[in-house]
């Protein structure tokens, strides 16, 4: 398994992109602005995008390559997601009044995308690799994702805060190679953090004492001008674990 990281950040300006992450060279978790970055004869092999939930950022891309992939495939790509999240991206996004409905383009029957719901603790299993959701906890309907071969583990938190869901579930895998997690915001900004339902360092540090493995833990979602104090802030609330700052570009190969 490869995993290449397109996009990282909470937010925009200059090299930063938001929240896209490249499994080997044909599916996706999450669509941020990152995916643009991708040449066009790469996002021709994208053909499934894992959706944690319907925030912008983690969506942006998601139209725009419907438009620009419009026409090249004779099979959809298949867009995974909750019910709750597809029925918000299709009244708001893919509307025809923000942007065409390709889920009905060029026909019903043949369209460019497809989108596909996914119910939490379900698996899906595509070229050999296990793709499970798991509910975390956020301000609108949100899910992790653990991605599973014969060899590697690895999981992506989503958007989330304090929760249980996830931590229990990842204890019931084997191991856990790599955990991409978020810490949005700086600890000054805990009453933020809390009214978003994202983690700061302190809400982090807590809840990855209940999980039992020992990953190597990527940080990723900083709000964008504060990367080194959350960073400094998480080395302080984690020390039992290797953690790293995401940065964009990196690969990982298990």
């Amino acid at each position: 398994m490869q995993i290449k990281i397109l996009g990282w950040s909470g937010g925009i300006g200059g090299n930063l992109r938001t929240t896209s992450f490249l499994i080997d060279d044909d599916v996706l978790i999450d669509a941020g602005t990152g995916l643009g970055d991708l040449p066009l004869n790469q996002m021709t092999g994208i053909r499934h995008i894992f959706l944690t939930h319907s925030h912008m950022d983690h969506i942006t891309g998601l139209p725009l390559l419907a438009d620009s992939m419009f026409g090249v495939h004779q099979e959809p790509i298949v867009v995974h997601a909750q019910e709750k999240t597809i029925k918000a991206l299709k009244a708001h996004i893919f509307n025809w009044v923000i942007w065409p409905d390709f889920s009905e383009l060029p026909n019903k029957e043949k369209p460019c995308i497809r989108f596909e719901v996914m119910q939490p603790g379900e698996v899906l299993n595509i070229r050999n690799r296990d793709f499970e959701m798991i509910p975390v906890n956020h301000t609108v309907p949100g899910v992790g994702y653990c991605v599973a071969d014969q060899r590697s583990t690895v999981a992506f938190s989503g958007d989330t805060t304090t929760n249980d869901s996830l931590w229990e579930r990842l204890n019931e895998y084997d191991h856990l190679d790599i955990l991409f997690v978020e810490a949005a915001f700086a600890n000054h900004d805990r009453e933020i953090s809390r009214i978003s339902k994202h983690y700061c360092p302190d809400l982090l540090g807590a809840d990855l004492k209940k999980l039992k493995h020992r990953p190597q833990v990527w940080l990723t979602h900083f709000k964008p001008g504060e990367e080194d104090l959350i960073f400094e802030e998480c080395q302080q609330a984690i020390e039992d674990l290797s953690i790293h700052s995401l940065s964009g570009g990196e690969v990982f190969k298990l």
